[in-house]
């Protein structure tokens, strides 16, 4: 059963629990559609790469798509006390500290990692609480777009037998499912009221490859709700 909905609006912040969204071959309608840019056209994110470059303190601000909806127009960018941002462009620039960042629109460069779909359980969930009891864990750490309740005796990370194949949730969403995510320092990073811990990262990379939960491309569009079942074809 879908626990939780996730969608991030800005890539590299904070998202939004959604009760229900629709999803069309890009992913979650609105997700990350915006990224914070710098002038040589860098995303902000928690990591250094060819595409993306680290802009710490992102993860303590908030996106989310004004009245649910996804397109047309800007996301609200959300400070760390809850406020809207008026002048996202200003605010960004004096949080970061830097005056070439700006709010962009995903482009022909994709603003995703990896593929479009998340898809977390929460017998992975419970095994990382387990495995690091003393630093608090939820999903907000690994961002998922979709977190599956699963009945208890699951074994963690069922998630990998879920390679190769397809799954229907409601009556019209078709996604299939590709392979697992490689993690990166951004599941050690503070955000909001979870503190920074190097055990999260190094607990993914001692146990299980480095990887945790799986990734989805979509098949057919439809609306996907909490509640719903996910049911493997």
């Amino acid at each position: 059963m879908i626990e939780r909905l996730w969608r991030y609006p800005i890539k590299s912040t904070g998202g939004e629990r959604l009760r229900s969204v629709r999803v069309d071959r890009r992913g979650l309608v609105g997700d990350r559609l915006y990224a914070v840019r710098d002038g040589e056209g860098k995303f902000g994110s928690g990591k250094n790469t060819r595409r993306f470059r680290r802009m710490a303190g992102l993860l303590d601000l908030g996106s989310r798509c004004p009245q649910g909806v996804g397109e047309p127009g800007p996301p609200e960018l959300i400070d760390p006390h809850g406020s809207v941002v008026t002048d996202p462009a200003a605010y960004l620039r004096a949080y970061l500290g830097r005056d070439d960042v700006e709010l962009a629109r995903e482009g022909e460069i994709s603003h995703f990692d990896q593929l479009p779909l998340s898809v977390l359980t929460t017998a992975t969930l419970d095994w990382m609480r387990h495995e690091v009891p003393d630093v608090p864990i939820d999903e907000r750490r690994f961002r998922p777009n979709i977190l599956v309740r699963t009945a208890p005796g699951t074994p963690p990370f069922v998630e990998d037998e879920w390679i190769g194949r397809e799954a229907y949730l409601g009556d019209t969403l078709r996604i299939e499912f590709q392979r697992s995510s490689e993690r990166c320092v951004m599941t050690n990073q503070a955000q909001q009221d979870l503190p920074h811990s190097p055990l999260i990262l190094r607990t993914i990379a001692a146990r299980h490859d480095n990887r945790l939960d799986m990734l989805a491309t979509v098949v057919t569009p439809g609306s996907v709700h909490v509640g719903q079942s996910l049911v493997l074809a």
